[in-house]
């Protein structure tokens, strides 16, 4: 039995190096890009709304309770009744929401998922009546 042992010269180990180097280069540079790449809660939470603006159905709802910057509200669609909420904390520091007086609301759903709904967006109210949404910088004159 005859053992080979292999010596390896100084100008391979150092492209092994080097390799080993560059593949641990490129993980931190592509974990770097998946992180900056991810989408967080609130963009989440924009592009669903959006989306519901552009392509949700419209409907008629009832004002179920508020608490805090949480909004309940009701809704049938196709004979089924929907409760749902939304968190309008987020937009705490571009506008207020005035509930006082609300005679009504509508809310957009999805159509395919009619459990997806919103009443308020950026580009879209459902509050009517004396209910509005009312941007601190553009205050009603």
């Amino acid at each position: 039995m005859e053992l080979s042992i292999t010596h390896y010269t100084a100008a391979e180990l150092m492209i092994v190096a080097l390799a080993v180097a560059l593949a641990v280069l490129l993980a931190i540079f592509g974990y770097r890009a998946w992180q900056r790449s991810r989408v967080t809660a609130e963009e989440r939470e924009r592009r669903r709304c959006a989306h519901l603006v552009a392509v949700g159905k419209i409907s008629d709802a009832m004002l179920v309770e508020i608490r805090e910057s949480l909004v309940f509200y009701s809704y049938s669609v196709r004979g089924v009744e929907y409760t749902a909420s939304q968190d309008l904390s987020r937009f705490v520091g571009e506008a207020a929401v005035d509930f006082s007086g609300v005679s009504s609301m509508s809310v957009r759903y999805d159509a395919r998922n009619p459990a997806n709904s919103m009443v308020v967006a950026e580009e879209w109210s459902g509050l009517r009546g004396v209910a509005r949404l009312l941007r601190e910088n553009h205050a009603p004159q």
